[in-house]
């Protein structure tokens, strides 16, 4: 018997780099009962990775004009499901919405649509014309599922399933952690809510309070050289060292090496968005780190206050500073706390998110 087939329309797939692009991979790939095909745009590198995917992948040409590319790759969109005939189409950003909903009138196919959280609040209208179109809506947290029901979404249609995260091949080993007191932060360097700035008037406190503590920074954008230039100005010069892009490997290493992980996330500016869910702190996480995160937005699902991490206010550089010094100074509860949060990424697996999705595949089709 054939498998139900499911048309996957995102603009964000590897190998760009990021958390829904992550996030639309790892579930494409657990499909089981599935046949997926993948409609996603273009990058220069695309052809050396699609080739090594065990699912087909269309990729639009993507011009430099970003309204362009979306606009290509929902006319793509559309012409690859009156060709293949999908069953169900998984639409994984609400800019891909459009074609998914035409694609259910002209050809009644119904369609699942993701939401993370920061598009809800920059596309208020386009998320609402998605999620009251869609037959099932996922969202990523529970503050993304209040989201949803803000801009229409029927309650009945909602289902929150959380991201995943890739477990390390290896169990995180507690030896690994040396000298200096390390804090380190992934995250790219394009939105100020990620915190980088409270990070910077946090760290002087830390050091005044352990001499030899670091700040690791992985990531790269806009905002690095205004973040280098401040680094300067508030002493951290030789303190804190930014790494740029790197590949998994070198970040993973870090991750084994660290003792604290800390990404202080706030609301933005009218209260939208921020951490939709926050997949690094899971992988910190998967690593035996404890985390330091902003106790608002969806890092509130990924985070467990005082059992996997500390949940502070994003905006109180002391109370960020307070928290990392408590970790960095009580070995033993970072360590449990790292523990406990290893013990809860096993319940993270891709494999079981994706299954979990395929569920909502499923049900839709049923």
């Amino acid at each position: 018997m054939a498998r139900p087939r499911v048309l996957v329309i995102t603009p964000d797939f590897p190998p760009a780099r990021g958390g829904i692009q992550v996030l639309s991979h790892r579930v494409v790939s657990g499909l089981r009962q599935c046949e997926p095909l993948v409609v996603a745009l273009g990058t220069p590198d695309a052809a050396e990775f699609d080739a090594g995917q065990p699912f087909r992948i269309h990729r639009s040409p993507q011009p430099a004009v970003r309204a362009l590319a979306i606009s290509a790759l929902n006319a793509d969109a559309v012409k690859v499901a009156a060709r293949w005939r999908p069953d169900v189409v998984l639409s994984t950003h609400i800019i891909a919405g459009p074609a998914a909903a035409f694609i259910r009138r002209w050809l009644g196919v119904p369609f699942v649509q993701y939401l993370h959280a920061k598009e809800i609040g920059a596309r208020p209208r386009l998320a609402r014309f998605a999620v009251t179109r869609a037959e099932r809506v996922i969202a990523v947290s529970r503050y993304t599922f209040d989201l949803a029901r803000g801009v229409g979404a029927p309650k009945g249609r909602l289902r929150r399933i959380n991201p995943g995260v890739d477990l390390p091949a290896v169990p995180p080993a507690a030896g690994e952690r040396g000298a200096p007191p390390t804090v380190l932060t992934v995250a790219r360097l394009e939105d100020r809510y990620k915190g980088h700035d409270v990070m910077m008037r946090a760290m002087p406190l830390v050091r005044a309070k352990l001499r030899d503590a670091q700040w690791i920074v992985i990531g790269d954008g806009p905002l690095r050289s205004i973040l280098e230039s401040q680094s300067v100005g508030v002493g951290l010069n030789g303190a804190v060292r930014f790494l740029g892009s790197v590949d998994d490997d070198v970040r993973d290493e870090w991750l084994r090496k660290a003792h604290v992980f800390a990404m202080v996330s706030r609301l933005p500016a009218g209260g939208f968005a921020g951490e939709g869910f926050g997949i690094v702190y899971l992988e910190a996480n998967a690593h035996g780190l404890p985390v330091v995160a902003g106790g608002v937005g969806g890092a509130t699902d990924a985070v467990v206050d005082q059992q996997t991490g500390l949940l502070v206010d994003p905006t109180d550089h002391v109370a960020v500073a307070q928290a990392l010094i408590s970790l960095l100074t009580d070995p033993g509860r970072a360590r449990a706390l790292g523990e406990n949060g290893a013990a809860r990424a096993q319940n993270f697996a891709w494999p079981r998110v994706a299954e979990r999705v395929e569920e909502v595949l499923l049900e839709v089709l049923r």
